[in-house]
Parts: structure tokens; sequence; C-alpha cells
């Protein structure tokens, strides 16, 4: 299918690993040009060059801190200054489970930075970029939040405060941004094959005394998978570059899950 967007320009945050990195490669796949914002700059030029190699289109690796708006705003003028106009920006950022334990417990500082980091940085960044969003139709705002905002997944307490606030925030700009024809969608993926999520299959398969994939197939069946299987950082980027398209300009102020089957809660 092609999707026509060719020459449009896209920031993704958190993209130098996981889904974010997809989603930078499957724009870039489709000739947008890319700015990877996250934290590591060694992870982050390592996916820069490789989006480089791979596709040819322009790519800024920009390190950045979501968690300090000093930084935001420093990155993405160095965006608007390389680009101009942005016309899709993907709030992926976020941080994986610190402790496996009780998050009730945490202090404040724990729980702060997890809400900083994903929630209050997807503000962050979009804030920055109101001035060179786009505003010809071609704008898109898309929200990766995740399964723990619907569900109750422990321990992800922190998880579920950001992903329900994303979604919130989502229906929220789709209305205010709808005069600035600026679409603003949220992108809800399930138990999805990340570095992260390998180390954690791996790392619960061992202590149980059993392979990661016969850990992760009872996995699915005690989580309702209907796939029965986990969800592919592909599958995830393919429904962004769809929802970045003129094809979706009639979606707006969506949540739509990408989780296997999960959210049927086929119990």
């Amino acid at each position: 299918m092609e999707l026509g967007l060719k020459d449009r320009v896209a920031v993704v945050t958190g993209a130098s690993k996981g889904i974010g990195k997809a989603i930078a490669r499957a724009l870039a796949d489709e000739g947008v040009h890319v700015a990877l914002l996250a934290r590591t700059p060694e992870d982050l030029e390592r996916a820069a060059a490789e989006i480089r190699c791979a596709t040819k289109v322009r790519v800024l690796a920009q390190p950045t801190d979501i968690r300090s708006a000093d930084s935001v705003n420093a990155s993405i003028a160095a965006v608007t200054r390389e680009f101009g106009t942005v016309h899709i920006v993907v709030n992926n950022a976020g941080s994986p489970i610190k402790r496996q334990e009780r998050q009730i417990t945490w202090p404040d500082a724990d729980w702060l930075e997890d809400v900083n980091t994903k929630t209050i940085g997807m503000l962050r960044v979009i804030q920055a970029l109101l001035p060179s969003l786009a505003s010809d139709g071609t704008g898109r705002i898309i929200n990766i939040s995740g399964i723990a905002g619907i569900s109750a997944l422990g321990p992800a307490l922190t998880h579920g405060l950001n992903n329900s606030a994303m979604n919130h925030v989502t229906g929220y700009l789709a209305k205010d941004l709808a005069a600035s024809r600026v679409t603003v969608n949220a992108v809800i993926p399930g138990l999805i094959a990340t570095e992260w999520r390998d180390g954690w299959a791996a790392d619960a398969a061992r202590k149980q005394g059993t392979s990661p994939q016969e850990f992760l197939d009872d996995t699915c069946s005690k989580w309702g998978i209907l796939a029965g299987r986990w969800g592919t950082t592909q599958e995830v980027a393919d429904l962004v570059a769809f929802l970045a398209s003129d094809r979706a300009a009639y979606i707006n102020g969506a949540r739509i899950t990408i989780d296997g089957g999960y959210s049927v809660n086929p119990r």
C-alpha cells in the first residue's frame, strides 16, 4: 500500500531501540526523514547509522533527556533547524520497570521519575513542537501507551498511570488541535518482543526452570492473548506508519490496541 509519506519529517522519542527504533525505521522505509531522540548517544547513533544505510533518508540523532525541559527544547530547536516543518510526532519514550516489586511501596522519587519521563516528557515534546507542526492536514501526533493503562498488570503501577494518562491526553489534544488540522491518536501495544522483554522472558524462564518459549506460551495462555504469541515491533511500527499517512486522515482521538486479542479479556 502506498502511504504517500515521502519527504515528510518525523520526530520519534525513545528511538534508539525497541518499538521506537522500529517505528523510525518503518517511517524511513516510506521515505520519511526522521529525527531520533533518546538518552544514550551510543545507542542512538547506532540506530541512526543503521537507518541511514538502509533507507538513504536524512536522519538526525539528537541525544535528549526527556525529563528535562531544557534538553527537550534544545533538541527540538535542533530538529527545526535541520528540517523546518515537522509532520509526524511519535511519543514513545519511557522507562522499563525498575524493580519487580509492589510499586505502592516506592518512595515519591521513583513514582515521580517514571511519570516525569513518559507523561510529562510527552507533553514537553508536543509543547516544544507546536510552532513547527504541519497545519495543512498532514500533522500527526501518535502516542505509544500500553495495556498497563487498560488493565491491572503487576508490578506496573506507574506504567498504568502513564499509559492511562497518554490515552486521556490523546483525546484532549485531538480536540485541542482539531482547528490546526492535526490528528492525535494512541497506539496501545500488548506483549511485544522488545530487547527488554527478551531479557524479562529469559530471566523468568530461568527462575522457573523452563525454556523462554515455554514461559512465553504459558504467559500468553494466562494473559488471554488470543494470538498465542507476543507481537513484534514491526507490527506496531506498521500500524504507526499507517496512522501517520493521509489514508488515516479521518482517524482522530482513537485509542487503538495491538495486543493479539488480550483486551478481549477472554476469561
